[in-house]
């Protein structure tokens, strides 16, 4: 008479079934290794553009320091502000295609519509700097306090706002204080705000790649 199958018995030729519990920590394991190898703002891009705006908002800083009356940065520090800030979009825009291969559908039209978005209201921001120039705005609202914090707070709201939608939390915190430092920024006065600004983002950006870092060892020690 045959005998029912053991259901505890392995088959010959076929592998034992996965334990769940196995498999939900493959599958986390592996989610979180997907993270990392795409992600949009590695800790390493992050700590180079903390750096790099100290840099420029430095050297900015340094060119405006002592002037009365106050007339804006000088040329050479805007160059050297121009020249960084192309090096970073590059290395930027690099990580970013990175994180986006593979994504499509309504995911990856979200994610170019939020691009677009703050890319549309970083350059009205500079649009309406036009405008308080022909308003006949004093030069140290013109080329002192507004571009540079102004920008720093619009982008940094909208930011905040479209990362805490897709509940990037880390992305909602640095953008959110991107702002707050650029509000905060705004009343050192038209030389000193420069300084700040270029403090506060460095502090703003290594804080996340700190985080980062730690998130992805943590999620190392859990697998």
């Amino acid at each position: 008479m045959t005998q029912p199958p053991n259901p505890n018995e392995t088959v010959p030729g076929h592998d034992s079934p996965l334990d769940p519990h196995e498999a939900a920590a493959m599958l986390d394991q592996a989610t979180q290794q997907a993270r990392r190898r795409f992600q949009p703002n590695p800790p390493l891009l992050n700590v180079f553009r903390a750096f790099v705006v100290l840099a420029a908002f430095g050297s900015l800083w340094l060119s405006v320091r002592g002037q009365h009356p106050y007339t804006g940065p000088s040329g050479w520090a805007i160059a050297v502000a121009y020249v960084l800030v192309a090096v970073v979009i590059g290395w930027s825009a690099s990580a970013l295609k990175r994180s986006g291969a593979g994504v499509t559908g309504p995911a990856q039209r979200a994610r170019n519509i939020g691009i677009g978005v703050l890319l549309v209201g970083w350059i009205l921001v500079y649009v309406f700097q036009a405008a308080l120039y022909k308003a006949g705005a004093p030069h140290d609202i013109v080329y002192g306090l507004y571009p540079a914090t102004a920008p720093f707070f619009i982008v940094g709201l909208a930011g905040a706002a479209n990362s805490a939608g897709r509940e990037d939390w880390p992305t909602t915190a640095t953008t959110l204080a991107v702002a707050v430092v650029a509000a905060v920024a705004a009343f050192g006065g038209p030389i000193d705000c420069w300084l700040i600004m270029g403090i506060g983002l460095c502090l703003a950006m290594l804080g996340n790649a700190a985080f980062t870092v730690w998130q992805q060892r943590r999620s190392v020690v859990r697998a």
